[in-house]
């Protein structure tokens, strides 16, 4: 665990997330002829949040293609690529389009090394766009994460700065399993999307993994207990430091991976803190911040002592830009929850 990636490496430079993701892609792409990324506008345009940008310069058609838009098709072709023995990088734009693909996905992609007892190794990474806050509607704007940490047979990765996103991304192309690769995409660093601060972090230069499974303790605390990811990670933090004003010392943990997930670390902060607050950008009901709480009742009951959520409502995202801010959990719903928890 660490406290921020700034503490895990010495660096002159720093990196978006979208800059950070691809200097992984194109270290596997230079290292490893199997490897190969395919997707909708990965190519010409770079990825429409910036997830490829340059990589059709050096590599070149052969290893950076775009396709048609038959997520069904491509998906089941990066599938039969990684049977075949190759490394195939594979991009949902939008993760909310996993609807025409889902056979491919749930029942190949998460299924085929079971089924073929093994003799089937399926190194695909499908990274996907997630995430909402900036008026794209119920269509483009989910993040789903319980959807695709609830089936058995892929690993999830949800990293939320850029030193965690080269790493993870080093270890999801060198993975035999799927490894579902979720960017948020106010974490990237667009220009027209600003992200917060604290996403752009040194990264080194050479190459290295990070281990699924480990969350990473971003602030410590000793009156409550904030678990989440992604965007959150950030709302949280500053969501802290307010309430460090007012005497609050919340502790923020950064799940980094949903499968697998980091029980240890969430059941250790509740026993420090006693009283824990779930936020997460998907649905409420049915999700991630019912298994955050399941984990911490059947690893710490004793210990804890108040418990709240927060989640988006079970509606769809709206479009209009009050709305879904009404909706997303922010700054000040983190603050007046954290209160409330800690005067419990």
């Amino acid at each position: 665990m660490s406290a921020s990636p700034a503490a895990e490496v010495q660096s002159g430079r720093e990196l978006t997330l979208s800059r950070a993701m691809v200097e992984a892609i194109a270290w596997e792409l230079r290292n490893n002829p199997d490897v190969f990324v395919m997707g909708e506008d990965i190519a010409d345009y770079g990825g429409i949040f910036s997830s490829t940008t340059g990589l059709l310069n050096e590599f070149g058609r052969e290893r950076v293609m775009d396709v048609p838009i038959s997520e069904t098709g491509f998906i089941g072709a990066a599938l039969g690529a990684a049977m075949a023995g190759m490394r195939p990088i594979v991009e949902l734009m939008f993760v909310d389009f996993f609807g025409v693909c889902m056979d491919q996905i749930y029942n190949n992609l998460a299924k085929v090394t079971y089924m073929s007892g093994g003799a089937c190794k399926v190194p695909v990474v499908l990274m996907t766009a997630v995430g909402g806050a900036y008026s794209d509607a119920a269509q483009h704007s989910q993040t789903l994460y319980g959807t695709f940490a609830h089936l058995p047979g892929m690993k999830v990765v949800v990293p939320s700065n850029a030193y965690d996103a080269k790493g993870f991304m080093h270890a999801a192309i060198r993975d035999d399993d799927p490894v579902v690769y979720m960017f948020h995409k106010r974490l990237m660093g667009l220009v027209w999307m600003p992200s917060p601060k604290g996403v752009k972090t040194p990264v080194p230069e050479q190459d290295y993994t990070l281990p699924f499974g480990e969350a990473a303790v971003r602030r410590g605390g000793r009156d409550l207990s904030i678990v989440t990811l992604g965007l959150h990670v950030h709302r949280a933090l500053a969501a802290a430091e307010r309430l460090a004003e007012v005497g609050v010392e919340a502790e923020v943990v950064d799940l980094r991976t949903l499968v697998p997930l980091d029980r240890r670390t969430i059941v250790q902060s509740v026993k420090r803190t006693g009283k824990l607050l779930v936020v997460d950008e998907d649905y409420r009901s049915f999700g991630l911040t019912g298994e955050v709480i399941a984990t911490a009742a059947e690893g710490a009951l004793g210990d804890l002592k108040a418990v709240r959520r927060l989640a988006i409502p079970d509606v769809p995202i709206p479009y209009a830009r009050p709305l879904e801010t009404y909706v997303n959990p922010g700054v000040d719903q983190i603050v007046r929850a954290a209160q409330a928890l800690a005067a419990e």
